[in-house]
């Protein structure tokens, strides 16, 4: 059997992740990035996974029936790729998103989106724990600025830099995007 396509996974791309109240974030060029990244899985007839978060917290910029969880423009799925719709960080937790990518036999999976230290990495280490090859592309990820467990204000590239160093080697492989290109061609 030829090997699959890697899988390219764009997590929490909605509009509320753009929106002032979302806070202060590291990474200006990541939606460029993934724009790219899935111009490329377009062009090349690979699959991609739309992750969608739907907030059980009424004041969440997330909640249902609300413009924040809308899809932002620039990453509307297409009819023939699939959308996941999670209410926890991981799209793996309560989903069959496990399930369909064994199914269709995929093992190959590229991660990006935000936030890099919540949603994408909560999803990132179960793909690693489930067993998937795993690759996050850094430059297509970003993060908000949070204080850390003492109080201490860290910027959003710290979290963003911490979070991907959390990731790599041990759940992913964390790459650039030329790289990522390479694994879809």
């Amino acid at each position: 059997m030829t090997e699959k396509p890697a899988v390219l996974i764009i997590i929490d791309m909605q509009q509320g992740m753009s929106w002032p109240q979302a806070g202060v974030r590291n990474n200006p060029n990541a939606e460029r990035e993934m724009a790219e990244l899935i111009a490329h899985w377009r062009a090349n007839h690979a699959p991609i996974v739309h992750v969608r978060h739907l907030s059980t917290e009424p004041d969440s910029l997330f909640w249902p029936d609300q413009e924040g969880v809308l899809f932002q423009d620039a990453f509307q799925p297409l009819l023939d790729e699939k959308v996941i719709e999670k209410s926890v960080p991981d799209a793996f937790t309560h989903s069959d998103l496990a399930d369909w990518l064994r199914d269709q036999h995929f093992q190959t999976l590229v991660i990006v989106g935000g936030s890099t230290n919540n949603s994408v990495e909560s999803t990132v280490r179960s793909a690693g724990n489930l067993g998937f090859t795993t690759y996050v592309v850094g430059s297509a990820c970003f993060a908000f600025e949070k204080e850390d467990f003492f109080g201490q204000a860290r910027s959003a590239e710290e979290v963003h830099a911490m979070s991907l160093a959390n990731l790599h080697g041990e759940y992913a492989t964390v790459i650039g995007q030329d790289d990522a290109f390479g694994l879809v061609s």
